[in-house]
């Protein structure tokens, strides 16, 4: 097979959680265990970092790559979902997976994964362990794609398990309560392995005191310490508790002997995108008028999000807007502005939602605009209403944000 039919093959063998929602979901670890078997238990021969939360995750996880390449270490860095190509899933010192060896992972394994109706996630987790192992990696940073508890990546003994905060979000398969969400995520915690929470929340901290002592594991309140004022190029304020979640997981892998010293944090959390090649967290798209980006696509993650837009100085707001449709519009559209105008859209996915379902519930909490047959038709619109001084943001879904880059 081309790395295009293995890339469709992938996609389209069996449902992907990203993309259609419940049918995909699966809670079950014994599929990830047995192609961690046939494999050769690839998860067993390198170090790791886990990192779990509603969000905030992957710019961690990025951030940790990069602070440790600024190290020197050879750093294996898995994540999920990406923008445009599988391969940005899978990196190593932030290159991608060679289409070739995607290509020849699914090859050799091809008769096994469907033999055993592997889930999307369960193939691409063990093609990422796989190629870790065989290059070697010093570390790797390993995000969790949802929950943590049951989550495909939960098979490693990571050197710290880091959580960067709860929010309700994948409510349907996670429970209804900050404290059951917190109970899901909150299983990536190992025996006596250290596990850094990024952010408060009075509910989740009962459940992970709860967990850490039943289970030996030294806790850190990042919220509780004091974070040395570092820069990074990703944008928003909403990085500061990414960055001393960052700061307080690094002093962990010091303890462990990592040398890791303040200036590879400085530089690290400087060149992110540069060392691991992350898009999509309040980045610029182009001035004159000025576009940004952003995946936020939560109650929490709009919420330090949208803020942001307060502190920026233009002529008018314009908002390119599409979500998937298991979103609970009551809980993320209070949270715009009505002084902007609406460019609603629907991302190319299965799960994205109707257009004229979020226009129709937008037009409740007084968000006024038009709605549009894609996510291009939708910016195009906006580029040619707004003026120079103007702004444009665009979000809603991370799927919106993979149209537009």
């Amino acid at each position: 097979m081309t790395y295009q039919e293995t890339i469709a093959w992938l996609f389209s063998q069996l449902p992907m959680y990203q993309r259609q929602g419940a049918v995909a979901f699966k809670k079950d670890l014994s599929n990830t265990l047995l192609l961690a078997t046939h494999l050769g238990n690839p998860h067993a021969k390198f170090k790791s970092v886990h990192v779990a939360g509603t969000n905030g995750k992957g710019s961690t996880s990025h951030m940790l790559a990069s602070v440790l390449q600024e190290a020197g270490y050879k750093v294996g860095l898995y994540t999920s979902p990406h923008l445009k190509d599988f391969r940005e899933r899978i990196r190593v010192n932030g290159l991608p997976v060679s289409e070739d060896y995607v290509v020849n992972f699914v090859t050799e394994n091809k008769s096994f994964l469907e033999a055993n109706t592997l889930s999307f996630f369960e193939m691409t987790v063990g093609m990422a362990f796989a190629y870790f192992a065989d290059e070697q990696v010093d570390i790797a940073i390993i995000e969790v794609g949802m929950g943590g508890r049951l989550d495909s990546t939960n098979i490693i003994t990571p050197e710290v398990s880091v959580i960067t905060n709860i929010g309700l979000d994948h409510m349907q398969y996670l429970g209804d309560t900050h404290a059951e969400i917190a109970a899901e995520k909150g299983g990536i915690i190992k025996e006596g392995i250290p596990v850094v929470i990024g952010e408060y929340h009075p509910e989740t901290e009962k459940v992970f005191g709860m967990l850490s002592r039943k289970r030996n594991a030294p806790l850190f309140k990042a919220y509780s310490f004091d974070a040395i004022p570092m820069k990074s190029d990703l944008k928003g304020a909403y990085q500061q508790h990414n960055i001393r979640t960052v700061q307080v997981t690094v002093a962990q892998l010091q303890q462990k002997g990592y040398g890791v010293g303040i200036q590879h944090i400085a530089k690290g959390l400087l060149n992110v995108v540069k060392n691991t090649g992350l898009q999509g967290r309040w980045q610029l798209v182009s001035e004159y008028p000025t576009i940004i980006c952003d995946t936020g696509h939560n109650k929490e993650g709009l919420s330090y999000v949208l803020p942001q837009l307060q502190t920026i100085k233009y002529h008018h707001l314009h908002i390119v807007l599409g979500v998937v449709s298991d979103k609970d519009l009551d809980e993320i559209l209070p949270l715009f502005p009505t002084h902007a105008t609406y460019y609603f859209c629907k991302p190319d996915v299965p799960r994205g939602m109707d257009v004229a379902i979020l226009k129709a519930a937008a037009s409740r909490y007084n968000l006024k605009g038009v709605a549009y047959g894609s996510v291009g038709e939708a910016l195009d619109a906006a580029k040619e209403k707004a003026t120079a001084r103007d702004f444009i943001f665009i979000g809603g879904s991370t799927f919106v944000v993979a149209e537009i880059l």
